[in-house]
């Protein structure tokens, strides 16, 4: 997955374990650690994955394969597309249009 600038929209690493998924946004990076993945889920459209203190929310097209390697835990990197790049994405194949980083607050019951 290439972007404008050739920097990629995601990356992937089938040859090592990885230990955390590192999200860059255009305000904010993240590194969330895999042993705290819980399960994604998504379509086309949208890609949901839901850590136990995070979801992230991956908006954009053909994303049958971001979801994928989700599923592999083989995502070692997601970019948020800068505002330029959006104008000057391709017309097929998979591409990110907005990457979200939401903290998912406690339920209540305390002890």
């Amino acid at each position: 997955m290439v972007s404008v600038d050739h920097e990629p929209a995601w990356e992937v690493d089938r040859t090592h374990r990885l230990f955390g998924l590192q999200i860059v946004l255009l305000k904010r990076s993240y590194v969330l650690p895999w042993s705290q993945f819980l399960y994604a889920e998504g379509t086309q459209g949208e890609v949901r994955v839901v850590f136990s203190m995070h979801d992230v929310v991956v908006q954009g097209c053909g994303l049958e394969a971001l979801l994928a390697d989700f599923a592999a835990q083989a995502v070692t990197l997601l970019r948020e597309p800068r505002r330029t790049d959006k104008f000057f994405m391709p017309a097929s194949g998979p591409r990110i249009s907005a990457v979200e980083v939401r903290r998912v607050e406690g339920s209540g019951a305390s002890g």
